[in-house]
């Protein structure tokens, strides 16, 4: 059964309208659409998000970047607010006590049946449009990670696939790398591959 995504009355919506909605409503906004987020994600999602904010925290000690986990409001413009499940923001400025203002340098999305769809599509072109360098799609169902980096043309291109038993590096922040058989939780592999060389 194909999950039903709710939307607010046909309208643009704005930032100011935003944070006039209740607490207990999570929402995100692209291009003034009010987009429902999922109802509370699940113990593998948020395993997995846990995983990867983990790993970020502890490979980027000691660097002027900042991890955060959702739901942390990112500010594009007036009519785009959105919540990804993780991000990383390497520029203090962006930074305020409430929000992220601007395009985080690394965002992560862990896909969920209800907002994969806008998670790829709408999403994706957003990151793209306003300059995210790098952007991550994890998906705990099939088990592989989409890894999309922003060309010298300020387009994310097809991006990289990689399976469960694969290290997954960052363009961002080189040397670090996720090892995917750690964060979906599976068998690790008896020899790691690894896909730095190739892909370069």
């Amino acid at each position: 059964m194909t999950p039903i995504v709710k939307k607010k009355p046909a309208g643009r919506y704005s930032w100011q309208d935003y944070i006039t909605w209740p607490e207990g409503e999570r929402w995100e906004l692209i291009d003034g659409v009010a987009y429902a987020m999922s109802p509370a994600p699940s113990i593998k999602h948020q395993s997995i998000a846990g995983r990867i904010y983990s790993r970020l925290e502890q490979s980027l000690a000691g660097k002027p970047c900042t991890p955060l986990i959702a739901p942390t409001d990112v500010v594009f413009s007036a009519h785009d607010v959105v919540q990804p499940d993780v991000l990383v923001v390497c520029d203090p400025s962006k930074l305020t006590s409430e929000n992220v203002q601007g395009a985080p340098d690394l965002i992560v999305e862990v896909l969920s049946p209800a907002t994969a769809l806008r998670d790829l599509r709408e999403k994706k072109a957003l990151y793209e449009r306003h300059g995210v360098k790098e952007y991550l799609v994890f998906d705990p169902l099939a088990l592989y990670a989409q890894r999309f980096c922003l060309g010298q043309d300020g387009c994310y291109g097809e991006g990289d696939l990689f399976g469960s038993q694969e290290a997954l590096p960052l363009e961002t922040f080189p040397g670090v790398e996720l090892k995917l058989w750690e964060i979906f939780g599976v068998e690790t592999p008896s020899e790691q591959p690894s896909r730095s060389k190739e892909l370069k």
